[in-house]
């Protein structure tokens, strides 16, 4: 038992075990630079998604210093950099507000509890092997919730970037609202945060991977407090509490079951995803193996040491991550001086950041997130696939008009439904042969092809079940009318490596079928899997 638990241990911190005996003393350095850049940039960022999921500013720099450390134990990543993301961030403040009745004492407790449950649902999804689960969410239809999420976000923030109360609930309520307060905007206000907009994206283009966030932060302030902003009549920040987080265990019940995993679902679901897709990139270049099932328990480490330290659910953000490995990460301990540098910011610098504008804030989040709205890819499936883009469109509206959590819901079962639409509708190709060989291919992609007298040929491209069974039924059918000279078809399973007994059935009606019309059936092709199944079943 005892050789058992030790075995069980080293498998659950095997990244750790990976790393850290092969540390190479010159990484060091790098790995220093790299985790106090990544704080440069946690710092403004970490700001305003607090602000976006509606609690204290100082909650957002919790994530960043406690959930890379929770990473850095468990995640296969050594790149990854884990914090709040803007998706998530918005996802709390449409689900908590309605549960926490308008106490903020209970929302920060309930939005910790969620951090919890995600780290609960991690270790189920690890035990459970669901990382293919997750997985079915297609690339089409991520395309179009990030689309949908961008833009409202940029329309939670437009209040602040216009100097308006903005309100309402939705994205068509909300920009209703914000139309109809334009004359009331205050033009100082929207001058600060297009300023620092443009600032960020001169920034980008020309400092890539720099803290450009935390110069226009620094450059804000000190202009806030010279020039008088606040007295001006320019919303900030205000005192931001010092000291590092106080650990104490979520408030358990505090909300029902129902209400909290649902929450939580949605915020894994976005969190495995976004954090697996940065983490592969990363790993794919600089040459070493992720482990998929691994990042639940990285990523659940990362929430529950949040969610004891006050903070909300935290994820891998490929931006954030794009910094760390910028700056020259090398290992996961770039998160630890991450989370130094952080500590040391709560302790002793927090009261430079009270004359911080919110639209500046705001700029920030518009900066991280306005990509997000990949209009060249939805335009592109339009031309490739249209099938792709009507399930990114279905995603993207849904997020619009439910909000983020029943539209990452409804994306997920966008996905299941296309994967469906897909299967049940393959290519059948009917078959004739290449002139001077005895090889055969498809009529419809060959000019000069030689069409078989007499015999009807066709080869379904993909596996028979009972999804696609009735349209390939069908199409052969139809074939069959315009070749009323056919006495014999051939069934070629050769590019189907499945079939389930609503195949097979299939196949036995198109032989009665076919026999009715006085026309001969046959198989070929079939592998031995199929041609087993296919006698079992007569």
């Amino acid at each position: 038992m005892k050789f058992s638990f030790r075995g069980k241990m080293r498998s659950l911190f095997r990244p750790l075990s990976e790393w850290l005996p092969s540390y190479c003393p010159q990484w060091l350095m790098a790995d220093f630079v790299a985790g106090f850049t990544l704080a440069a940039y946690a710092i403004p960022v970490s700001l305003a998604y607090a602000g976006l999921a509606g609690l204290p500013p100082q909650v957002g720099v919790y994530g960043y210093l406690l959930g890379g450390i929770g990473y850095a134990l468990l995640g296969s990543s050594r790149q990854l950099a884990i914090g709040p993301t803007s998706a998530i961030s918005l996802m709390v403040a449409s689900s908590v507000g309605a549960l926490a009745g308008g106490d903020p004492v209970r929302y920060q407790q309930i939005a910790s509890l969620i951090a919890f449950a995600v780290a609960v649902l991690c270790i189920i999804a690890w035990f459970f092997k669901l990382s293919l689960l997750v997985r079915l969410v297609s690339d089409s239809v991520l395309v179009g919730f990030k689309a949908g999420a961008g833009l409202t976000i940029i329309m939670t923030q437009l209040p602040s970037l216009l100097g308006v109360a903005g309100g309402g609930h939705g994205f068509f309520d909300r920009a209703v609202k914000i139309f109809g307060q334009l004359p009331h905007g205050q033009p100082l206000v929207l001058s600060i945060g297009a300023l620092a907009f443009l600032m960020l994206l001169v920034g980008e283009r020309f400092w890539p991977g720099k803290p450009i966030g935390l110069g226009v932060v620094a450059l804000s302030i000190l202009a806030a407090s010279i020039i008088g902003l606040p007295a001006l009549g320019v919303p900030v920040t205000g005192l931001i509490p010092e000291g590092l987080p106080n650990f104490t265990l979520p408030s358990l019940g505090i909300v029902e079951s129902d209400d909290l995993f649902p929450i939580a679902a949605g915020c894994l679901l976005l969190a495995y995803i976004e954090g697996v897709s940065a983490a592969r990139s990363f790993a794919t270049k600089h040459g070493y193996s992720l482990d998929v099932r691994q990042e639940f328990l990285g990523l659940g480490a990362a929430n529950l040491v949040a969610a004891f330290g006050q903070g909300y659910p935290v994820a891998g953000g490929l931006s954030q991550s794009a910094v760390n490995d910028a700056a020259g990460a090398k290992t996961p301990l770039a998160l630890i001086f991450c989370s130094v540098a952080l500590a040391l910011c709560l302790i002793f610098f927090t009261g430079v950041l009270a004359n911080l504008p919110k639209a500046v804030l705001a700029a920030i989040v518009f900066a991280a997130v306005y990509k997000l709205v990949d209009v060249r890819a939805m335009v592109r499936m339009w031309q490739i696939s249209r099938i792709d883009f009507y399930a990114a469109a279905v995603a993207l509206i849904a997020v619009l008009l439910l909000g983020i959590l029943q539209g990452i819901l409804l994306a997920a079962l966008a996905s299941v439904l296309l994967l469906l639409a897909r299967a049940s509708q393959p290519n059948v190709a009917f078959l004739g042969r290449l002139p001077g060989t005895g090889r055969y291919s498809d009529i419809a992609r060959h000019e000069a092809i030689e069409k078989l007298v007499g015999i009807l040929a066709f080869r379904p491209e993909a596996s028979l079940l009972y999804i696609n069974a009735e349209a390939i039924f069908e199409k052969v059918l139809d074939a069959l009318r315009k070749s009323p000279d056919a006495k014999l078809v051939a069934c070629d399973l050769s590019a189907s490596p499945f079939i389930d007994l609503g195949g097979a059935r299939m196949l036995l009606e198109l032989h009665d079928e076919l026999a009715n019309r006085d026309v001969k059936f046959c198989i070929v092709g079939a592998h031995g899997q199929l041609r087993d199944l296919l006698r079992a079943f007569g």
